[in-house]
């Protein structure tokens, strides 16, 4: 079952993106988790505002829709505003069927079906600044920032970009955000080094494709030792960039010579001192070209 990442996890995926944060109160224990389930987490959903100085009222809400109205607001300026953490009001009842195909990473239905699911429960919500009204532009630096952050969100959990979707395509009710999520998601896919698998909406294709380099994983995976194939398949890059620390090996489970190993891979890009500490991040992770592993 995918567990929703703690606050310290996601906002550390944050910044190993480079995002350009800042924090609002007790955002991290601001939830509506009360009320309902959060998790087990499927994917990212993005919205627009419908109005411009927005961070307030999504973090409080409004007598009828109680905040957090979303886990953060990304401002014009690409500032993410983090205003809530865990189940919050952003998404509403959606199609089973947007659900499903989510999950499996599979072409969207073209149009979603009757909603049925807890879309609260289930995917970090982003509230983007936009009028909405297809005349109030969004800023470069703005997609740039909507782009990184589900990219670090997808990173963190090993998702492809075919986990993140709008609103409007979550259910009929809602047409936000305003711009395309088939150019979305290809940003997102070219961050994470991958290629979308088919949810690009009713013109996109069933067809799944393996990704040719396994997506970052984030610093936070790292550190928790897991024992993985995709450990094994760094260390053989690693092998094959001469910058073995390895006495015998390397297999799935991260040791200290994976760490050894890789903090000679930093220094072998320039990096010094502690950003070549050993521990992956985004940039050093995407020169070294690890094969995709399931």
């Amino acid at each position: 079952m995918p567990t929703p990442l703690s606050a310290t996890a996601f906002a550390a995926a944050l910044r190993a993106e480079n995002v350009t944060l800042k924090e609002h109160g007790t955002w991290s224990t601001h939830n509506r988790d009360s009320v309902g389930s959060w998790g087990p987490a499927q994917g990212v959903m993005l919205h627009h505002t419908a109005g411009t100085n927005s961070v307030a009222l999504c973090r409080t809400g409004r007598s009828d829709l109680p905040g957090p109205l979303c886990v953060a607001v990304i401002a014009k300026d690409g500032t993410v505003h983090l205003v809530g953490y865990g189940r919050t009001n952003h998404a509403g009842l959606g199609s089973r069927a947007v659900y499903d195909a989510v999950r499996a990473s599979t072409a969207l239905p073209a149009r979603p079906g009757a909603d049925a699911v807890d879309g609260n429960a289930h995917f970090y919500g982003f509230e983007i600044e936009n009028l909405g009204n297809g005349r109030d532009p969004y800023p470069a630096v703005q997609l740039e920032a909507v782009e990184k952050v589900a990219a670090a969100v997808c990173r963190a959990h090993g998702w492809d970009a075919d986990r993140v979707i709008a609103h409007k395509e979550w259910t009929t009710r809602k047409i936000d955000p305003s711009f395309s999520m088939a150019a979305m998601r290809t940003r997102i896919a070219d961050r994470l080094g991958t290629k979308p698998t088919g949810s690009t909406g009713s013109t996109g294709s069933t067809t799944s494709a393996t990704p040719k380099y396994h997506p970052f994983p984030g610093t936070p995976w790292f550190k928790n030792t897991p024992r993985s194939p995709v450990v094994t398949a760094m260390g053989k890059r690693l092998v094959a960039v001469g910058c073995s620390a390895y006495a015998s090996g390397p297999g799935p489970q991260w040791t200290a010579a994976d760490k050894a190993s890789y903090a000679k891979w930093q220094r072998k890009l320039g990096y010094t001192g502690s950003a070549a500490d050993g521990w992956p991040g985004a940039k050093s992770w995407a020169a070294l070209k690890v094969p995709y592993s399931s």
